[in-house]
């Protein structure tokens, strides 16, 4: 354990990617309890692709285009499902939800405005889960940090439970931070739309970006 790996770790967290963009998604739509449970989907969504780079089972993938090509697709259609869940809620769901006496036809709005917590932390698993370049990923870095000899494994079992921990800690921050927006949205209805259009817009993008790679030349 080295204030190297710590940094580069903090750094590479930090970095926006697919999770840092559902958790805020979630804390700055769903709230608090959203947002940590999104946050904490979303790491699980990593251990796989930990697990599998410490046993070598990430040796197959490298080895299998057809297997990371299958992986990467499954990944991008999750991806625009979420683009499409997100851009068909205009934002008003928000406000109601937030004081359910806004929409008194409704008296149900609040709570099923809300998604389920076996939603959040599904969607959070998958959309790392169904990212192979994590795999690839981890591959390539944790041995940098692994001397090798008797132990390497336990060692990189070790640097990926912190690794773990970090993108824990550093999700929940971002979650959490947004939903000090929140309140802004709540108060503006259309406001609040024009954001789930942004993070649709994101979702489109991230699987814009996996689609380019996987195109030949």
């Amino acid at each position: 354990m080295t204030p190297a790996f710590l940094m580069t770790t903090l750094v590479l967290v930090a970095t926006p990617g697919t999770g840092v963009v559902y958790t805020l998604d979630a804390g700055l739509r769903h709230g608090r309890r959203t947002a940590v449970l999104a946050a904490g989907a979303c790491t699980l969504g990593i251990v796989p692709h930990l697990v599998c780079s410490i046993t070598g089972l990430a040796a197959l993938l490298r080895t299998s285009s057809l297997a990371y090509a299958l992986l990467t697709w499954a990944g991008i259609a999750y991806l625009l499902h979420l683009a499409v869940l997100t851009w068909s809620d205009p934002g008003d769901r928000l406000v109601r939800a937030a004081d359910p006496r806004r929409d008194a036809t409704t008296p149900s709005t609040a709570s099923t405005t809300a998604p389920t917590t076996a939603r959040v932390l599904r969607d959070g698993v998958v959309l790392n889960l169904l990212n192979p370049k994590l795999t690839l990923f981890f591959v390539a870095f944790l041995p940098q940090f692994v001397p090798p000899g008797p132990g390497s494994a336990r060692r990189m079992a070790l640097l990926a439970a912190v690794f773990t921990a970090v993108t824990l800690v550093v999700f929940c921050a971002y979650g959490l931070a947004a939903t000090a927006l929140r309140p802004v949205l709540v108060r503006r209805p259309r406001l609040a739309g024009r954001a789930n259009r942004v993070f649709a817009a994101t979702y489109v993008l991230i699987a814009g970006a996996l689609v380019l790679e996987q195109l030949p030349g």
